[in-house]
């Protein structure tokens, strides 16, 4: 069943919306700034932050961007309808370095009071990560499938932030953060964003047509030789959900957030799938404006591709997206713009 995404939220350190942080990513604007820690080599640790009205900290934080990326995704819904959408809840996975107590227990009840709702009793939280977003369009398609249901639109959110010491101190002290020191890393980040997708019809709209999963052995913390087989896997499950090669997608965007490991990893997994020669085929990755910001990732790249399209400023209308987790979950998805 391919999913239609009917409305986007961003909440991102270079846009609070998603037509300001979208046109921000395409000017290719970043917005670092000095965080309240500093590194082993005396240097303050920068960081793609979110300008907020106050300063929440911790879950709170993290429900505050959230709340306003679903009110922007929800803007043409009645509240009436809210409590009618299940929300899919994607957050960091659990194995993440420094990741938040109580983030599957409190974090949703902590949204729902931000907004004054409570939504579908078949919602749920995904803490998987960079891949969250795919597995939650993958629950979305068994929801809206479910026959007599009565679920006509799934809402997917993601929120979360590197922007703690514990997560920090980790990615430093595996020398994986940018610094003026280690040019072989990525600069942390934090957002929320928000899609609202139904089954596709005859209109406009950016539409999920396969979705496909796998795992890689040579993760980034492994000393086993790279070859891409996860990540490979994961494509040609997407393309294959889709009925489509890889020729027939007209650029790719991805999660990556300037390690080599990653870059190297999608050049190979791309190797493995196209058969058929193409001039150009160009590869996104928002992260180098908002920075790494873990399950953002996902929400961030369809977002993206769902602007680019109706703006009139995409490559093509075919999209390849895929993701990654650190510990080996690899997610890709096919995505393409219909016309009524």
């Amino acid at each position: 069943m391919p999913l239609a995404v009917r409305s986007t939220g961003l909440v991102t350190s270079v846009g609070l919306s998603a037509p300001a942080a979208c046109a921000a990513m395409r000017a290719k604007i970043t917005n670092p700034s000095e965080t309240r820690f500093i590194d082993s080599g005396g240097q303050w640790i920068m960081a793609h932050q979110v300008p907020l009205a106050q300063p929440w900290r911790g879950l709170a934080r993290l429900a505050r961007m959230a709340a306003m990326a679903i009110d922007e995704a929800l803007a043409d819904v009645p509240r009436t309808e809210w409590p009618g959408l299940p929300l899919l809840l994607c957050v960091a996975e659990r194995d993440r370095p420094g990741r938040l107590q109580g983030l599957d227990e409190q974090l949703f009840g902590l949204i729902e009071a931000e907004l004054g709702v409570h939504f579908h009793a078949q919602s749920a939280v995904v803490p998987q990560g960079r891949v969250g977003v795919a597995v939650a369009m993958a629950q979305a398609r068994q929801l809206l499938a479910q026959p007599g249901g009565g679920i006509g639109q799934v809402l997917v959110a993601a929120t979360d932030s590197l922007l703690s010491w514990p997560t920090l101190s980790h990615y430093e002290q595996q020398s994986r953060l940018l610094t003026e020191a280690n040019s072989n890393g990525f600069m942390p980040g934090e957002g929320a964003g928000a899609l609202r997708v139904g089954v596709a019809d005859d209109k406009d709209a950016l539409v999920v047509g396969g979705i496909g999963f796998g795992r890689e052995a040579a993760h980034i913390d492994s000393e086993e030789p790279l070859r891409a087989d996860g990540l490979s896997r994961a494509i040609k499950a997407a393309l294959a959900d889709a009925g489509l090669q890889m020729h027939d997608m007209s650029f790719r965007i991805t999660d990556v957030s300037g390690e080599q490991y990653y870059f190297k990893e999608a050049a190979l997994a791309l190797s493995r799938t196209l058969r058929q020669r193409k001039t150009a085929f160009d590869i996104w990755h928002p992260a180098e404006c908002t920075g790494e910001a873990g399950a953002l990732a996902g929400a961030s790249v369809i977002a993206v591709a769902d602007m680019a399209c109706r703006k009139g400023y995409a490559n093509g209308p075919a999209i390849l997206a895929h993701m990654a987790n650190d510990s080996g979950p690899r997610a890709a998805m096919t995505l393409q713009f219909r016309s009524a």
